[in-house]
């Protein structure tokens, strides 16, 4: 007998990766609810969003984490809590441990927001530094209270690393035909995934007992590449050589102070991705994690290769 799927609320659903977990949590059967501020029905491209949630039998519940009572009542309808909160509500997501442990011992599985590198593992620096820095104090309150979780680390979203070349900021939704900038020599690897496998990763988690207080990655072997292996495979499906301009990691180093935000802090994710390789220096060990698309082979992700092909 198949199990019952979780009944899931999403917190921050509006965002980049939140859309497509709420979406993704949908179209999977588990009943759905989003928590939305007022303010976001009411704002033309957030409101747009909303509606689609509601298209697709999304429970639109109101409030936000600065109302307690809201996000209270919120948790009495589910098993699992997502959080894909920004990098501004990062650290009000201990309202939420605060509220989960009130409710009781119903909440099976709390998924804070993580969504990028793992924040234990990592050598990045300056403002991505101080962002990791808070999403690991998160970590160690949910421990503290002894609260169900799992930590999604699904590294670059495609949408804004492989559209660009490994150039995020840069914010080009499609691969530049002329230039590109390469970050220290180009073959630091890299993991990168398209925001709807990452949303049925994570759907394909809450619910398994395997991912229970560990942390999953998703690192699709197919994946895993250099910014040199990115550029080239892009210059081969264009038949095109690119103007390359490469910066020294002294030159990136010296960047990263002088500029304003958020300049600073994507120039410092391309520090920590692509030049130290923040991603891949480390292996993934049973006693912390396991890895997604070796749990769930069923998956058919989309590769780096298929994903630029769209461009063509």
């Amino acid at each position: 007998m198949a199990t019952e799927k979780s009944k899931i609320l999403v917190i921050g659903g509006t965002g980049y990766i939140g859309k497509y977990i709420v979406e993704g949590s949908a179209k999977s059967g588990h009943q759905t609810f989003a928590l939305v501020r007022e303010a976001s029905l009411s704002d033309p491209v957030k409101g747009k969003i909303v509606q689609n949630f509601k298209n697709i039998g999304v429970t639109i519940l109101n409030g936000d984490l600065s109302d307690k009572e809201s996000f209270v009542k919120a948790i009495q309808h589910v098993d699992v809590v997502i959080s894909t909160v920004g990098f501004s509500q990062i650290r009000n997501q201990i309202n939420i441990i605060s509220a989960i442990k009130e409710s009781g011992k119903h909440i099976k599985r709390f998924l804070p927001s993580e969504f990028g590198n793992d924040v234990d593992r990592t050598v990045a620096i300056g403002a991505v530094k101080s962002e990791f820095e808070m999403k690991a104090e998160i970590r160690r309150a949910i421990e503290a209270e002894g609260l169900p979780y799992t930590y999604v680390i699904n590294n670059c979203f495609d949408g804004y690393f492989l559209a660009t070349l490994g150039q995020c900021e840069t914010r080009l939704t499609s691969p530049p035909r002329d230039k590109v900038t390469i970050y220290g020599d180009g073959n630091a690897k890299a993991i990168l995934n398209k925001e709807e496998d990452i949303a049925t990763y994570t759907m394909r988690a809450v619910d398994d007992p395997r991912t229970l207080n560990k942390t999953l990655y998703i690192n699709p072997p197919k994946n895993i590449v250099s910014q040199n292996d990115i550029v080239a495979l892009w210059e081969s499906k264009i038949g095109k050589t690119l103007e390359k301009t490469f910066v020294s990691e002294e030159e990136l180093l010296k960047k990263i102070p002088e500029s304003s935000h958020p300049l600073d802090l994507l120039l410092a994710l391309n520090h920590a991705i692509f030049v130290k390789g923040d991603q891949t220096l480390f292996t993934v060990e049973p006693s912390f994690g396991v890895e997604a698309s070796q749990l769930y082979p069923d998956v058919n992700y989309t590769s780096v290769d298929e994903y630029l092909s769209q461009f063509v």
